[in-house]
């Protein structure tokens, strides 16, 4: 498993690349450039051609690229331009419906985040998350939900995304990937609603979460801190466990495996290495 943890994906629109420089320095861990959804059909050629200019102007720079779905007219040339830039260090695979669709992707020899956004693609989840060149999943709620019928922004409609969520979450520690990525939280000047979302998809076992906005990178990174009075518990729970025993006492409770490998994960949340 990759143990980098992704807390922000933010795209940037391919179209638009005098914007790539701005979304790398918002402080997003990821910068997803975005040949798909983002880019209107007349627009794509020419947004391919001016990713590959400001990949070749620019060689200290690393990126993510979200092509274009399998069976787009655009497929194959946004693989051949992710394969020939070392900035670009992983491909969004979005609409993924088969794990052959990952294979034809992996020649590109880049990490591939496939994007589950329909039926299809859940129904062959575990296929997809056992194929080769895969690093970590994602998931599309919007898209999801439109294809399954469902009424979007409804209690409904949340229930069954959750059970996706269930899903994705569940192959990806069945396939040993890295934690996964949620789905994009469409309102963007709704920061508490945003936070909230934030902290539900670190509940569920998601490490982070896809971003439209440079304005929400700053929200999901001071929702996903764990309190302080949780990171001194677990730095405490990591000195006592210095000591070499199996199973032992802090603050009055039992700590046991499972309890520091919660500690552990507070502190990796927080990027704290040590115990001081």
């Amino acid at each position: 498993m990759n143990p980098v943890t992704i807390r922000t994906a933010l795209f940037v629109p391919a179209s638009r690349p005098e914007r790539i420089p701005k979304a790398l320095a918002v402080g997003s861990d990821v910068v997803i450039v975005d040949l798909e959804d983002a880019v209107e059909e007349s627009l794509k050629e020419q947004a391919r051609t001016d990713l590959d200019a400001f990949l070749k102007a620019n060689p200290e720079a690393r990126l993510h690229v979200r092509i274009n779905a399998a069976g787009h007219a655009g497929h194959n040339a946004d693989i051949a331009l992710c394969a020939r830039h070392h900035g670009v260090i992983g491909v969004l695979l979005p609409k993924i419906e088969s794990a052959e669709q990952v294979t034809h992707v992996a020649a590109c020899k880049k990490p591939i985040w496939p994007i589950v956004e329909s039926a299809r693609g859940l129904q062959a989840l575990t296929e997809i998350a056992h194929a080769e060149g895969v690093e970590r999943l994602s998931f599309g709620g919007l898209d999801l939900g439109l294809d399954l019928g469902l009424a979007a922004g409804t209690p409904g409609a949340a229930r069954m995304l959750d059970q996706a969520r269930f899903a994705i979450v569940l192959q990806s520690r069945l396939a040993n990937l890295a934690a996964p990525l949620d789905s994009v939280f469409p309102a963007i000047d709704d920061p508490s609603g945003l936070a909230q979302f934030a902290r539900d998809a670190s509940d569920m076992g998601f490490g982070g979460m896809l971003c439209i906005h440079p304005k929400q990178v700053a929200v999901v990174h001071q929702s996903l801190m764990p309190a302080a009075d949780d990171l001194a518990w677990a730095q405490r729970v990591m000195r006592a466990a210095e000591q070499g025993a199996g199973v032992f006492v802090v603050d009055g409770q039992m700590v046991d495996a499972p309890v520091l490998g919660h500690a552990k994960r507070l502190l990796e949340r927080a990027g704290i290495t040590g115990t001081e």
